[in-house]
């Protein structure tokens, strides 16, 4: 009978206004300014809640009991409370049957909100505020929405790229079931196209009509992850009429970008938001997070290949090409059956290295940028060479499944810096201990023919004519590396240079929708593919 009486005299309360029932005892001064206050029913208890700028708080409503000497007991039980930013969509709840066919009994409002869990996971939830009340409801439902609008950063349009080829063609299903549900609930309209061939995604980009986005999404892969922040990154440089080369600071692309990890590897997605999970990039999407990431442009003879975030070359390029030919397979057995296949031809390639430490100060890379692009111009170049089974080079941590720490586990997102590792030339054991600790949480690179460097530009130039990769062997369905080309792995995309490249970072040149990494527990992963 006491939450009955209650509920019955709920009222809502302007702004900055208080509560003069005699059984709900002001909550002492909070630092922001309260908007409402009034009374609703939180997991089956009635409680005070006060709506704030920034925090939804409440209290439950505990029965008034006697006590001796004339003192009662507090009226208040434990507070509760609900960062309004993390709330990313309100509802009017509502009962209705086959026989009612207005609009049904209204019971409160439901809020939905992004949840925080180990992990790096996020996760959509709700909370009930029950309260019969039509006008009652409606001024706190105005009044969360008013809220929600103040969001700017958050998107309400967005361009979504599905490729339909990703992993094993769940992407679609994993889209429409899981990711369109949210952003409906959300509020937030899109235009979706289905990329139909291996560049679509470029094409459209380039021409397509982007002025009533708030952001691009791209579902799939790494592959077409770095698809469309290339083809977002030559739409800027078009734009503003810049020639990219290896001398000139490129534009940053205008709009954010969003991946949702739908392909057989989600390194990119996984660095971004600490785990390859679809509803914690979808969350991330939604909640507006956004971060400047470092991209690094590949060029070879002065003319640009590409932008992209790590590559590698060697073992990882040779290992990709090969991997290519068995797009039949599954993409397990396909990774598995290339790594198995590369290790058996391992071979080690002449090259000859130099890179720029990312000691180099701002001033001297300026000065280089002006003289003549053969030219050094830094002191502080150096080089190495001989024959390497494997050189990498990442602007991000790239976290895999197989690689709990990362591939690069000193470089972060946005720190101006890449991680160079070389192999060099090593027996076929000592090399397969240094691939499976990627899988441990021991240091991968604590080996005597391994080298890591911090750098902000390298350049890779082969010295042999043979790749140690035959692109017709095994009655492959099509060439896809020349005879006299080397095979990169690019973000998980091949990339042929027949000649040297030159990798040069370019800090926050591209906006991803993403959370700022926690420090990830380190966790044994078994390595399934050695």
């Amino acid at each position: 009978m006491l939450r009955g009486r209650r509920m019955s005299r709920v009222g809502a309360l302007e702004e900055g206004a208080s509560v003069e029932s005699p059984e709900l005892p002001k909550v002492s001064a909070e630092p922001e300014r309260v908007l409402l206050r009034g009374i609703f029913e939180i997991r089956r208890e009635s409680c005070d809640v006060v709506l704030g700028k920034r925090v939804l708080r409440w209290r439950r409503i505990q029965p008034e009991l006697p006590a001796a000497g004339g003192s009662t007991c507090d009226l208040l039980g434990k507070e509760e409370s609900l960062e309004l930013e993390d709330i990313f969509s309100v509802r009017l709840k509502r009962r209705c049957s086959v026989k009612q066919l207005g609009r049904g009994t209204l019971l409160g409002i439901t809020l939905f909100i992004c949840l925080k869990e180990p992990q790096n996971k996020l996760k959509d939830s709700t909370l009930d505020l029950i309260n019969l009340s039509e006008d009652h409801c409606d001024i706190w439902f105005q009044q969360f929405k008013k809220i929600l609008e103040g969001f700017t950063s958050r998107p309400k349009a967005l361009k979504i790229l599905l490729n339909p080829q990703s992993h094993r063609q769940e992407s679609v299903q994993v889209y429409y079931e899981k990711v369109e549900p949210l952003l409906k609930l959300a509020g937030i309209k899109t235009d979706v196209t289905i990329t139909e061939y291996e560049g679509h995604a470029l094409s459209l980009l380039a021409g397509c009509e982007l002025q009533g986005f708030d952001g691009v999404v791209c579902v799939g892969g790494d592959g077409s992850a770095s698809e469309a922040a290339h083809a977002l990154l030559l739409r800027a440089q078009k734009n503003a009429v810049v020639e990219v080369d290896c001398t000139l600071t490129p534009t940053g692309a205008q709009l954010p970008l969003g991946l949702i990890p739908a392909g057989s590897t989600n390194v990119l997605a996984h660095s971004l938001c600490g785990i390859a999970h679809i509803v914690t990039a979808t969350m991330h999407i939604i909640m507006g997070h956004i971060q400047s990431v470092d991209v690094c442009t590949f060029s070879s003879a002065g003319k640009l290949l590409r932008f992209g975030f790590s590559a590698m070359f060697g073992f990882g390029g040779k290992t990709l090409a090969l991997a290519e030919k068995y797009r039949w397979m599954s993409p397990r057995q396909r990774r598995d059956f290339a790594v198995i296949k590369a290790l058996a031809k391992l071979k080690a390639e002449d090259c000859k290295i130099s890179f720029l430490p990312a000691g180099c100060s701002q001033d001297e890379q300026e000065r280089r940028a002006q003289r003549s692009p053969a030219s050094d111009g830094c002191d502080q170049w150096q080089a190495i060479q001989g024959q390497f089974l494997s050189v990498s080079v990442m602007a991000t941590p790239c976290l895999h499944s197989v690689a709990p720490r990362g591939f690069a586990p000193d470089t972060r997102l946005n720190n101006g810096s890449m991680a160079l590792t070389v192999v060099r030339n090593t027996t076929r054991p000592e090399f397969v201990k240094h691939l499976k600790r990627y899988s441990s949480v021991k240091n991968q690179f604590n080996f005597p023919f391994v080298e890591t460097y911090t750098i902000k530009e390298v350049k890779i130039h082969p010295r042999s004519n043979s790749t140690g990769y035959d692109p017709e062997e095994e009655g492959g369905s099509r060439a896809t590396v020349s005879q006299n080309g080397f095979p990169w792995n690019v973000d998980g995309d091949l990339m042929e240079a027949a000649s040297e490249v030159h990798v040069r970072l370019h800090p926050r040149l591209i906006r991803l929708y993403g959370g700022s990494l926690e420090e990830m527990n380190d966790s044994k992963v078994a390595c399934n593919c050695i």
